[in-house]
């Protein structure tokens, strides 16, 4: 049985994305692979899962040595037809964040509706 919150959250391709905006290439690397498959016509689906969250605070700049951010990718996820972003619950919670102050419009799901999320999807990528 799902849960009223998953209602409507399906698609192609669920990318779950589990890295800091910072430190490594994981993040990026995701967020390109979703854009990617979006403009080949997939349907995508993205959840942000532990120091993943962070990626959606507002007003970050390049990481360190001038690595490149991600601000400018996550806002081009609507031009690719990307709008259903998810968030983990206990995340946002671990570092003290909210739905409301994310940059970007999210849906908050709790971790016992991740196997419905995960099977209602047909490929699903971690980064």
């Amino acid at each position: 049985m799902r849960n009223d919150t998953l209602q409507g959250v399906d698609g192609d391709l669920l990318v779950i994305l589990r890295h800091a905006p910072h430190g490594t290439s994981w993040l990026r690397e995701g967020l390109d692979a979703a854009l990617v498959a979006a403009a080949f016509g997939r349907r995508v689906t993205l959840l942000f899962m532990g120091e993943g969250v962070t990626a959606l605070v507002p007003g970050q700049a390049s990481g360190p040595l001038g690595q490149k951010g991600t601000a400018p990718t996550l806002e081009m996820l609507e031009m690719y037809d990307i709008d259903t972003l998810l968030v983990e619950e206990e995340a946002l919670a671990r570092f003290g964040l909210a739905v409301e102050g994310l940059m970007l419009p999210a849906r908050a799901v709790a971790a016992a509706q991740l196997p419905a999320l995960t099977a209602d999807h047909s490929l699903v990528l971690t980064f």
